[in-house]
């Protein structure tokens, strides 16, 4: 321990684990966002369209779940208190997100499997699935961001939450569709982002009404001078980059397919911009209004052996993901099962 100590200030190890988890989430929502939209969007009555979204997503969406589970392990061991308080506050919905994840995992293999008459089936299945993931994930956010509170006026913004969060899945998954595939999917895709893409800026713009309404801190930090020179900027930015999106999304399919990426980049920073809206929000409270990092970090001399782990792991994690989006680079082709 002397050594860690001479290396890293245990003071330290609270604000870079909460940044380790925060990196971990906000991959986690980019990259499981996007397959999780895909699946949301799937075509109704085009099977062929329905194997290239789903060609699209597969050498990724189960790897993608990773960060999912390395910011758990991260509560979990730098962050206990904070992790029994989550983990009691919403078992229900947590619940609910597990099964949608394995109904997804099931469908994935069964429409490859079963007789061709039952394959829709399980397209509806893999899409349920998605949506049910996508409506929990955003739930918790909004009991999440209410501090727990069991009031109705929660329980209506959680629910806003969710029907936010499934409609920024949609707007990034179809932003990646765009990228991925060409001509009547491209042409779909680009359809169902501009929708999705108006869903979720309604969703932000009444999050950000609501929120500082029902939390006073805040309020107090977003509007207090000269806090508000500054913060203003997030949502700035986050209205010129949906504005800009949407002129992209416009233009599809552009000739020889230029700038087919670009819907999809401005999505990622549409997801980082809202996030960094959320930790301007809280931190450095890990419950907001009821534990801050400080208080819910772990004892040093757990941290400190695990930190290694962390140093080891995480760039692992990221190579290994730049690695495989580089290897399956390119439009996704028909899907082929063999």
């Amino acid at each position: 321990m002397n050594i860690f100590n001479a290396l890293i200030d245990p003071n330290y190890l609270g604000p870079i684990f909460i940044g380790l988890m925060a990196l971990a989430v906000l991959v986690y929502a980019i990259l499981d966002g996007y397959d999780l939209g895909v699946g949301i969007v799937l075509h109704r009555h085009d099977e062929a369209m329905r194997d290239t979204q789903i060609a699209s997503i597969g050498p990724f969406w189960d790897a993608n779940e990773t960060w999912l589970v390395l910011a758990i392990g991260l509560m979990l061991i730098a962050f206990p208190e904070a992790y029994n308080i989550l983990l009691q506050e919403l078992y229900i919905p947590a619940t609910l997100m597990l099964a949608g994840l394995i109904l997804r995992g099931v469908a994935f293999d069964f429409r490859a499997k079963v007789a061709m008459e039952y394959k829709g089936l399980w397209d509806h299945i893999f899409r349920s699935g998605s949506l049910i993931v996508a409506l929990s994930q955003g739930y918790m956010l909004g009991q999440y961001v209410c501090g727990f509170s069991d009031d109705s006026l929660t329980i209506v913004f959680s629910l806003l939450s969710a029907f936010g969060v499934a409609a920024a899945y949609s707007y990034i998954g179809a932003c990646w569709l765009v990228m991925k595939t060409e001509g009547e999917l491209q042409q779909y895709s680009a359809k169902t982002a501009r929708v999705s893409g108006v869903l979720m800026a309604l969703g932000i713009a009444a999050v950000c009404i609501v929120n500082p309404w029902i939390n006073p801190e805040v309020y107090a930090r977003w509007f207090s001078f000269p806090n508000n020179l500054l913060l203003w900027v997030i949502p700035i930015v986050s209205a010129a980059l949906f504005v800009l999106s949407d002129q992209v999304l416009k233009r599809v399919p552009a000739e020889d397919d230029y700038g087919c990426w670009i819907p999809f980049v401005l999505a990622v920073l549409l997801f980082l911009n809202c996030f960094q809206g959320i930790v301007v929000s809280f931190y450095p409270d890990v419950i907001p209004g009821r534990l801050s990092l400080f208080e819910a970090v772990a004892a040093p001399e757990a941290l400190g052996f695990i930190f290694w782990g962390a140093v080891i792991v995480v760039p692992v994690i990221l190579g290994y993901t730049a690695y495989s989006y580089r290897v399956f680079w390119g439009k996704a082709t028909a899907l082929r099962y063999f």
